[in-house]
């Protein structure tokens, strides 16, 4: 059986981690940009950060934040990995030599595809759904028949998943992982148990499909 990875990102609350991780969440993000209504402050990504169990991949989201505020959150917060969502080049997602996701905005379709090959160093690419130069955690999807399959690096895929879509989403796109926020919350940054709890029912359902 293939198994989808799941990551819950834009996580604001210790007990919801802590929630995502019983309920099988390989992975927990946390949006330290100030361009995010999921921010958190670098004390409470580094909470977060602490209060998970060994084998869940912690990741630190920006976008075109400072060199200063990446290496604060490398010394202060401690992520397993680093995600960057806007228009950092390879090169300077690499500086920090740590490993790192690149977001690429998928919301102009096809036009975007090319982007996909602009970060030979990331260890994985997460398509969003969301327009170029917007932050993520849009609920926005795209079309996910548009998922490459001859890239090296794992794929996330992200925007607009939720219980109801995110089984035909991995039927169609086969990716790696999906990524969560909008569709397992009672309010952006606030995680509602019984909407997680689906989504992870939902995806390892797709995967014994």
């Amino acid at each position: 059986m293939n198994r989808t990875r799941i990551k819950c990102c834009g996580m604001t609350r210790v007990e919801d981690a802590r929630l995502a991780a019983e309920l099988g969440a390989d992975a927990i993000g946390v949006v330290i940009t100030a361009r995010s209504k999921r921010r958190v402050d670098l004390p409470q990504a580094r909470a977060i950060v602490a209060a998970m169990p060994p084998f869940v991949t912690t990741v630190a989201l920006l976008m075109d934040d400072s060199a200063e505020t990446v290496r604060a959150v490398i010394e202060q917060v401690r992520p397993d990995l680093l995600q960057f969502h806007g228009s950092e080049s390879d090169a300077w997602c690499a500086q920090f030599g740590r490993p790192y996701l690149k977001a690429v905005a998928m919301g102009e379709g096809a036009a975007a595809l090319p982007r996909l090959r602009e970060y030979p160093r990331a260890v994985g690419l997460l398509l969003d759904g969301h327009g170029l130069g917007e932050p993520g955690g849009s609920g926005k999807a795209f079309d996910w028949s548009l998922m490459p399959t001859e890239l090296p690096q794992p794929l996330l895929l992200a925007g607009g998943l939720h219980a109801g879509n995110v089984g035909e989403a991995i039927r169609l796109a086969r990716p790696w992982a999906v990524d969560v926020a909008s569709g397992i919350e009672a309010s952006p940054g606030i995680k509602d148990p019984e909407r997680m709890a689906d989504f992870i029912a939902a995806v390892r359902a797709a995967d014994r499909a």
